[in-house]
């Protein structure tokens, strides 16, 4: 089974786009992205310093670009499944086929530019923490009146909020860990980027998701996510929510994913994985960072694609399926022929990392159960039926 995965902010360096516009049709295509973006991608990608592609209004719609660019060389038909970090779940959600590239590369210039704007209202930051018992660094982030904002597992959590609270956690870290501050420009992924997030809500509005045409998980809590509305949705609030990476990397390995290849800017996210997937197996993995590893990429793909026979096929849009792996318990007193409304809790899946909802997708009639009380269920399989609108 073969995940793609598309990095985050952080991840860019100085010129990464340059071997890339030497593909035919790329520098075009990076041009009417740019239109969409509102920026010029061609040279942020290839001429722009650091600290000029470090600027968030620049550097999400970039990020966002590079993945889908790199991924248009790819038979992607044959992937099973797209998870992005941050900003990269934007390329995922065009990979999935749940938005087209042209409105992630929007999204992205709107997310970023609002962000950055978020970011100046008032003097934030972030560090990661790295080692510490991890519930003894949560409680040092709660102690200081800092946000967990990346729990990206292998021992690294980053925290955000105020300098000066950023400032005490750095004098007084938590036993066995290191604190490293990081050149951002606020505390991305907190309550401080609520007015970014309002007015993504607000462009997203205008938005037709369709389905996820393979498996797609989600930033919020690293549950496959079957409704490209729902995604969307999961996009506006990953803007204030953190980033469980943590959980992500919880559900491929669930999944028995044995292949990942991480889209350029690439190597972070492959670093994360061969740390924290020790203990279940590391997958094989490639990094795509020039044309030059495309054989590589395409050598993966075909030799990993396809899901291992146990796992659930995506379900109809008609189907509610599991989020996660775990045992399911349906809400107490909802019985079939009870009438659904969206968004209603339908139960839980019990997990390894605590109780993940599943919920409603669509109103109208629950017409049939097809995971009961404590059945073991893994994500994507289906758990309920919705019937048809009266």
């Amino acid at each position: 089974m073969l995940a793609v995965l598309s990095p985050g902010q952080g991840s860019q360096k100085p010129g990464f786009l340059t071997p890339w516009l030497d593909l035919r049709g790329a520098e075009s295509r990076l041009r009417w992205w740019s239109a969409s973006a509102g920026v010029d991608l061609v040279r942020l990608g290839t001429e722009a310093d650091a600290d000029e592609i470090r600027d968030t209004a620049r550097t999400q719609p970039l990020l966002v670009a590079s993945a889908l660019l790199a991924a248009e060389q790819l038979p992607l038909h044959d992937v099973d499944l797209v998870a992005g970090h941050s900003v990269g779940e934007l390329a995922a959600a065009a990979l999935a086929g749940v938005l087209s590239a042209e409105t992630v590369i929007t999204l992205a210039g709107v997310r970023g530019r609002e962000m950055a704007d978020a970011c100046a209202l008032e003097p934030t930051g972030m560090a990661a923490v790295l080692g510490g018992d991890p519930d003894e660094v949560l409680a040092a982030l709660a102690t200081h009146g800092l946000h967990p904002a990346n729990r990206n597992g292998a021992g690294q959590v980053v925290a955000a909020g105020a300098l000066d609270a950023l400032d005490k956690l750095a004098a007084e870290p938590p036993a066995k860990a290191k604190v490293v501050r990081l050149k951002v420009a606020g505390a991305f992924h907190t309550p401080y980027m609520a007015t970014a997030e309002q007015t993504l809500a607000a462009v997203a509005a205008g938005i037709t998701p369709s389905a996820p045409a393979r498996l797609l998980l989600s930033d919020l809590d690293g549950a496959v996510v079957s409704r490209g509305r729902e995604f969307v949705h999961r996009l506006v609030r990953q803007v204030t929510a953190p980033v469980r990476w943590d959980l992500c990397m919880h559900t491929l390995a669930e999944l028995g994913v044995t292949g990942l290849l991480e889209l350029p800017p690439a190597g972070t996210l492959a670093g994360l994985a061969k740390r924290e997937l020790k203990a279940t197996g590391v997958p094989e993995i490639v990094t795509l960072n020039t044309p030059r590893d495309l054989p590589a990429a395409r050598d993966l793909i075909a030799r990993h694609s396809g899901p291992p026979a146990d796992r659930p096929v995506p379900a109809p849009s008609r189907v509610v399926v599991a989020p996660a792996v775990g045992s399911f318990t349906p809400a107490e007193g909802l019985v079939e022929g009870a009438r659904l409304s969206t968004g209603q809790v339908l139960g839980q899946v019990a997990t390894r990392q605590g109780p993940v909802e599943v919920t409603a997708h669509d109103s109208g009639p629950l017409t049939e159960w097809l995971a009961h009380h404590d059945d073991p269920v893994a994500p994507g399989q289906p758990i309920a039926r919705i019937g048809g609108h009266a």
